[in-house]
């Protein structure tokens, strides 16, 4: 209800002009800006802040980047906030005060108005490279942040107007091609002198108490609409879990990502406890990218239309262990805190998907899928970066199926697909061919969306090849029965033959000859719902498309196509009876919950059958399986041999939580891969 002193209009100027002033920051950043992954793809996020550090104004930028910014700002208020001056400006990637990773360097111009101040301009941007052991940054296999690049701990990169030189020359001594470096901060300063012209004039107009008085109550009005939404759901603690991929040794050794979620009248609190300690690789991130990972999921779900601000943050709490792969500590690399991000947001997602499964989407591709190809180019002496993500699937929903070779929700308005004759005029490449990959969409009623994939051809002399991306075991999972999308592939085509990488998504300093063919093969989405009640004009239609093969379309949808693509409505009536009566279905027993997890570190979840079950169903020890139970969302497990009844299966009370599945009860089982098996 509107109080006597709030004039609606003026609310709405207020915060609108805002917004407006902030799409300007982001078209002074796309005009200026010198790397090609800020002026075409678009990797970077700006936003306005009070100097409570709580962001007011943001607008078509990238989730991942800006609903984390909060945590850089308030950092650099933590240091800096008692000694601001008209004129500084502060400059900070560190990962362990509110960044993501070392490539993300955040910029605050703090903008006063008569001494005062007022509102805080910021831009986080991608560095196309901050130093460190691989071209880019970006490798698969750092051990500690030091590998990564220049950590910059918040400092004031120009102080009353002044350069602060010391600190630049330090800084662009250590990253490569540091012009283009210097021209990408130069871009973000630019945005936030453009920001500050307008919030003056904007002040001047409308007066700063009357602004800040506005602003407070857009963020109040925008806390009790999240807040009005969470309150319809039913008061409970709901759990699930995800892995990431990560190799000790050379040996597959998952990390684990453990997810309770508890609905508290108008609040959500998520705990991760249980997630695995921080480890020696990139697969950890910062507590800021945790919070992320939650709030992108719980506002797509239940407020996607809404404003996003402190205000919404303010029901939502997260709590991480310290020093773990969900809250990393010095000296533990945080590269793919994007890929952490992604396995946070579908963790979070199979918990509100029991509470809530209208609201969720089967999980999406699950990875940013960085590939990054640098070296020295003999055709014009000059240094190169080819720098390349080629989108996977969304999740399919009951309404439709999930978006095709489309960037999933954290990442915003990034561009999808970067255009061909930019990289291939920046870097020594050709780009072979681009376009949907066939059966790649997790299978089901409404089926997951389709990866991409991209070949580029080297032209140049000798490359070095880096990766840093996940799902290149654990696949993407589907709901109420639909299937996993299918994991990322890379390989070099060499020749003749192919060079596959026995680390997939976990590659650095991979040498690249001439004439090599990188083939990058995106994940797809998790299908939702069992494909045996897909339409069968609907799997036809994908067929004729050439979104899935006819063998594809007879061995999941049990829709048999003739050669003259029809379909033979009584062999696949036949087909689709026979496809349900081999369906595993196996009956729980119990597995002491201090048996749950296996491995040297305990970090991934153990089921126990007996040998001859095992064999009869094709599963080898450390096989990676999926059960199903009463809950939308599958639990991932690994399969190890022990004494138990013939057609059960011993699974912790945790996991029959996940599954909300009791002991005695039938679970539905599938095998998801041999290759990369998990032993103790």
């Amino acid at each position: 209800m509107q109080t006597p002193d709030i004039d609606p209009i003026a609310l709405e100027i207020i915060t609108e002009g805002l917004v407006s002033i902030v799409r300007e920051m982001r078209q002074t950043v796309i005009r200026t800006a010198h790397s090609p992954v800020v002026t075409d793809a678009q990797d970077f996020s700006c936003a306005l802040f009070n100097p409570r550090g709580e962001m007011v104004a943001q607008s078509r930028d990238m989730p991942g980047h800006v609903v984390a910014m909060p945590a850089s700002v308030q950092e650099a208020m933590k240091d800096f906030g008692h000694t601001l001056q008209p004129g500084d400006v502060i400059v900070l990637n560190d990962p362990y005060r509110g960044g993501s990773h070392l490539n993300d360097v955040t910029v605050v111009y703090p903008v006063f108005v008569n001494g005062r101040p007022f509102i805080f301009p910021c831009v986080r941007m991608h560095w196309a490279d901050i130093g460190g052991m691989t071209p880019g940054s970006i490798s698969g296999r750092a051990t500690e942040i030091l590998q990564e690049g220049v950590r910059i701990p918040p400092i004031k990169i120009i102080e009353r107007g002044v350069e602060n030189s010391a600190a630049a020359t330090l800084l662009f001594a250590n990253v490569r091609s540091s012009a283009q470096r210097r021209g990408d901060l130069d871009a973000c300063i630019a945005a936030g002198r453009t920001a500050e012209r307008r919030l003056i004039a904007f002040a001047e107009r409308y007066g700063v108490d009357e602004i800040d008085r506005y602003l407070d109550i857009h963020l109040d009005r925008t806390e009790r609409r999240l807040r009005d939404r969470i309150r319809q759901l039913p008061d409970g603690v709901h759990h699930y879990e995800d892995c990431l991929d990560l190799y000790t040794d050379g040996s597959y050794d998952p990390v684990l990502i453990r997810c309770a979620m508890e609905v508290k009248g108008d609040e959500l609190h998520f705990n991760f406890d249980g997630s695995s300690p921080q480890v020696g690789a990139v697969v950890n991130a910062s507590i800021a990218m945790t919070r992320a990972g939650v709030f992108i999921i719980v506002k797509s779900a239940f407020d996607p239309l809404g404003m996003i601000n402190g205000g919404a943050f303010r029901p939502i709490h997260v709590q991480a262990p310290d020093a773990s792969v969900v809250n990393v500590a010095y000296p533990a690399p945080a590269n793919a805190h994007s890929e952490v991000r992604k396995r946070v947001l579908s963790a979070a997602a199979g918990a509100l998907a029991q509470v809530a499964p209208e609201c969720v989407t089967a999980d999406q591709c699950g990875t940013t899928f960085q590939n990054l190809l640098g070296g020295w180019n003999d055709l014009n002496n000059q240094s190169y970066l080819y720098y390349d993500y080629p989108p996977g699937g969304n999740g399919g929903y009951p309404e439709h199926d999930g978006p095709d070779a489309m960037n999933p929700v954290d990442l915003g308005d990034i561009s999808t697909v970067q255009p061909v004759e930019v990289l291939e005029t920046t870097a020594p490449v050709l780009i072979e061919s681009c376009g949907y990959l066939p059966d790649s969409c997790g299978d089901g009623m409404r089926r997951g969306g389709l990866g991409a994939v991209r070949v580029t051809r080297l032209l140049a002399g000798a490359g070095s090849y880096s990766i840093q991306a996940d799902r290149a075991v654990v696949p993407p999972y589907g709901m109420f029965l639909g299937h996993a999308g299918r994991p990322i592939r890379t390989y070099i085509r060499r020749a003749e033959s192919e060079v596959e990488f026995s680390t997939p998504g976990k590659v650095a300093g991979e040498v690249l000859r001439r004439g090599d063919e990188l083939v990058m093969e995106a994940a797809g989405g998790g299908g939702w719902g069992d494909p045996l009640k897909r339409e069968i004009e609907r799997v036809l239609a994908d067929v004729v498309a050439g979104f899935i093969t006819v063998d594809r379309a007879s061995a999941v949808y049990g829709v048999v196509v003739t050669p003259d693509m029809t379909v033979d409505e009584e062999a696949t009536l036949r087909r689709r009876e026979e496809l349900a009566r081999l369906r595993v279905h196996l009956t729980l027993a119990k597995l002491p919950e201090a048996d749950a997890f296996g491995g040297i570190r305990g970090r991934h979840r153990r089921v126990e059958v007996s040998p001859e079950t095992a064999g009869r169903l094709g599963m080898e020890q450390g096989s990676l399986i999926e059960l199903w139970g009463s809950h939308p969302a599958p639990l991932r497990a690994w399969v190890y041999f022990g004494e138990q009844p013939t057609d059960c299966i011993a699974l912790s009370p945790s996991g029959c939580a996940i599954l909300g599945t009791e002991v005695g009860q039938e679970v539905m089982m599938r095998v998801l891969s041999t290759r990369f098996k998990v032993l103790s």
